[in-house]
């Protein structure tokens, strides 16, 4: 069975567009995305250096537009899963069929830009804790009154808040675990983006979200959600609220997913695939020049059938909202 991700903020490269707008018919589906993005992606994803893409307000559509582009040159089979790594979740949701493209590059401009203003009011940060025993690591960060933003599996947590208190998590470390600055504008994911939450959920509510066409991943307890209004307001909860990509893992796992695809700016997610998920086939989709190895890995997986198809893991807390019968729950970079 196969899984197709999409990666989310942090996995952004300089260039990262200019090899895909070579690709017959791509240079206007790119500008027209822009277009919808409210911002001109095409220069910024072949022509601008490091530091102006990592402004929150651009990356976020970024690598959104950047998943879009590679999906739309492959023919993803109606029985692959999808899910996104945080902002990843808005091309997850396209290719789910839940909104559109444009809607998809439309809602990445959004959360980008109300993201980077929140970003402003208080000064907070994010810090990548890795390895280490997961309960010391836990109660290093409650002391801190730090919050683990994203617990992405694979011993890798990311801690978010005040700036003072990220600084001195980064100059004391934790037992056992390294612990790495994350250049990043602030602590997303935690109650410091509300106000990036409620310009998000303005516009949300314009769009109505149809019926999941694929298995369906929601970052909120990684659990597969059949309802598409339900999946929206998961996107403005999961804002203020923990990647959980962990468990979307145990998700593939328990589908018998037996290989996942990550869209580009791919890396990230199928390196933590690699080694939460051992004996799982990867494959990162960098490039046009890997379409060809993608089409094979795809019919690869798409032929192996699981042997329990459609099962819940028992780590669901919001399997109201996954029916439609509720409006509250969970989100990373």
């Amino acid at each position: 069975m196969l899984a197709i991700v999409a990666p989310g903020q942090g996995s952004q490269k300089p260039g990262m567009l200019a090899p895909w707008l070579e690709v017959p018919g791509l240079a206007e589906r790119a500008a027209t995305l822009s277009d919808a993005a409210g911002i001109d992606l095409v220069r910024l994803g072949t022509t601008a250096g490091a530091d102006e893409i990592k402004d929150t307000a651009v990356t976020q559509p970024l690598v959104v537009v950047a998943a879009l582009l590679a999906a739309r040159q492959l023919d993803i089979p109606a029985a692959a899963v999808a899910g996104g790594h945080s902002v990843g979740e808005l091309a997850a949701a396209a290719i789910a069929g839940v909104i559109s493209d444009g809607e998809a590059a439309a809602l990445a401009g959004v959360r980008g830009r109300a993201m980077a203003a929140a970003c402003a009011l208080t000064p907070s940060s994010m810090a990548v804790v890795l390895g280490g025993n997961g309960e010391v690591v836990t109660a290093r960060l409650a002391e801190l009154e730090l919050t683990g933003a994203n617990v992405n599996g694979a011993g890798q947590v990311v801690a978010a808040g005040e700036l003072a208190k990220i600084e001195t998590l980064l100059a004391e470390g934790v037992d056992g675990a390294r612990v790495m600055p994350l250049a990043v504008a602030g602590a997303f994911h935690t109650h410091y983006m509300a106000s990036a939450q409620a310009a998000f959920a303005s516009y949300v509510a314009a769009l109505s979200g149809t019926t999941p066409t694929r298995a369906l991943l929601t970052n909120a307890d990684g659990c597969l959600v059949a309802d598409g209004p339900a999946y929206l307001q998961l996107l403005i909860t999961q804002i203020t609220r923990p990647v959980r990509w962990d468990l979307c893992m145990e998700t593939l796992a328990a589908q018998g997913v037996t290989g996942v695809l990550e869209l580009p700016p791919a890396g990230a997610l199928v390196g933590l695939v690699k080694r939460q998920l051992k004996g799982t086939a990867t494959l990162a989709l960098k490039g046009p020049e890997d379409l060809d190895k993608a089409i094979a890995f795809m019919a690869e997986h798409s032929q192996v059938q699981p042997e329990h198809s459609q099962v819940q893991p028992e780590h669901s807390q919001v399997q109201q909202i996954h029916a439609g019968h509720g409006n509250s729950a969970g989100e990373s970079l």
